[in-house]
């Protein structure tokens, strides 16, 4: 029976350094070989995943990118976005606004750059260096952005992220979805997409059913995701909030965990 894999990349698919280890895209080749279908659910920008996805050639296989925490998801083979949502604009000009205000950070993405109306600080510049990404500051961020807008990420230092968190929720919790993806970023989505809604989308998409789904993670935005598949699996490295949701817990990402994960999940092994 065909099953489908969605992998988060960071602290994932890949280790401390950043790297897929040769155990672990061995087996995810092997999988993709006997017809089993990989995604990659990130919230990264479609480019800042494309180096992985190239690794991993679901271009050859046709695997699928959950790109923005399942904003976007993109048929790697073809290049077809099988489904889309955005922010509202104007939403997201009013939080550019509180974010002004609050001295804090804000980023959004456009073709292959990071896009921000507010000093560059040291965890925009770890973003855009993650995907691979130039940083471009404009000076009427407010007027620039009248594009669809996938997703919009906020920087600030823990405590204070935590706090502007809470505040927008609050704010704006009716019109966008607001989550700490790390303790110093705080993401603004599409109301009501996530990466589990996004893979229910793309369970109906390929006609699967979601006890075919295992789903791997160690993030905050991977709890909804490890909640909705019929395995969910938090790394041993992963937040204890996500471990305490997940019905597996394998070996950490520095000790090829999504080995076992394959063999015990998707080959039955």
């Amino acid at each position: 029976m065909k099953k489908i894999i969605a992998l988060d990349i960071d602290g994932t698919l890949t280790n401390s350094k950043k790297e897929i280890t040769k155990p672990t895209l061995d087996k995810i080749m092997e999988i993709q070989k006997k017809g089993h279908v990989v995604a990659i659910a990130s919230g990264r920008p479609l480019p800042g995943i494309r180096k992985i996805a190239d690794e991993l050639e679901l271009n050859q296989y046709g695997g699928y990118v959950l790109a923005f925490n399942g904003g976007r998801i993109v048929n790697y083979k073809t290049g077809e976005i099988a489904y889309q949502a955005c922010v509202d604009n104007e939403i997201a000009r009013k939080i550019y606004d509180y974010c002004v205000e609050k001295k804090i950070g804000m980023v959004t993405y456009k073709d292959d750059v990071v896009v921000t109306g507010t000093p560059v600080d040291d965890y925009m510049s770890l973003e855009a260096r993650i995907n691979r990404m130039e940083i471009v500051q404009v000076e009427d961020f407010r007027s620039f952005i009248d594009f669809p807008i996938n997703k919009c990420l906020l920087t600030a230092e823990p405590d204070v992220a935590e706090q502007v968190e809470q505040e927008l929720v609050a704010l704006y919790g009716d019109s966008v979805t607001v989550f700490r993806s790390e303790p110093f970023f705080v993401e603004i989505m599409p109301k009501g997409v996530h990466k589990a809604t996004s893979l229910e989308k793309l369970l109906e998409y390929l006609h699967m059913d979601v006890k075919n789904l295992v789903a791997c993670g160690d993030g905050y935005n991977d709890l909804t995701m490890i909640e909705y598949a019929g395995v969910g699996v938090a790394m041993a490295n992963a937040q204890e909030i996500v471990k305490e949701h997940a019905d597996y817990v394998t070996l950490s990402n520095d000790e090829d965990g999504l080995v076992p994960v394959i063999d015990k999940f998707i080959l039955g092994e």
